[in-house]
C-alpha cells in the first residue's frame, strides 16, 4: 500500500537565456505576479486549504536541474516524503540527493525514466500565511 503520494504540481521551471526579461515580459502581457523568484500561484486544494505552485525561470546555465540534462524541471506536492522516497527506491527509481528541509517544505529528488529530474516537495504552506 502506498504511504506517500503525489497532490499536485508544485512548480514549472524552465532555463531561459534572461530570466528577468522573461518575468518582465510574462507580467507585462499575461499579468504575472513577478518577485526575485518567479510567480507564486495560490489557491485551496481538495480540502480547502490554502496551497501553492510556483512558475520559475532559471538562468540557462543554472546546474539546479542536473544530473539532468534538459531545459525544464517539474515539481510536484506531495504527502509523506521520505516514504514516498523509500517506496521508490524499493521499486528501482533512482534518488538524488539527500532531502533538504527549510521552514516552507522538504524536497527530495529523483529521475524518471527518461531522464528528467522531478522535485518533490512536501510543503508547509503555513509558513505562507
Amino acid at each position: 500500500m502506498k504511504k506517500g503520494k503525489v497532490l499536485g504540481i508544485g512548480g514549472v521551471f524552465f532555463k531561459s537565456d534572461n530570466p528577468t526579461a522573461s518575468k518582465e515580459w510574462y507580467k507585462k502581457n499575461l499579468g504575472f505576479n513577478t518577485d526575485d523568484w518567479g510567480c507564486t500561484f495560490w489557491w485551496k486544494d481538495n480540502e480547502g486549504k490554502k496551497a501553492s505552485t510556483q512558475w520559475s525561470p532559471f538562468d540557462k546555465n543554472t546546474d539546479y536541474f542536473k544530473p539532468s540534462s534538459k531545459d525544464f524541471m517539474f515539481n510536484y506536492r506531495v504527502e509523506n516524503l521520505d516514504e514516498l522516497l523509500a517506496e521508490l527506491k524499493e521499486n528501482g527509481v533512482e534518488v538524488i540527493d539527500k532531502v533538504e528541509e527549510y521552514s516552507y517544505g522538504k524536497f527530495g529528488w529523483i529521475l524518471d525514466l527518461e531522464g528528467n529530474k522531478i522535485e518533490l516537495w512536501e510543503p508547509n504552506d503555513q509558513a505562507f500565511l
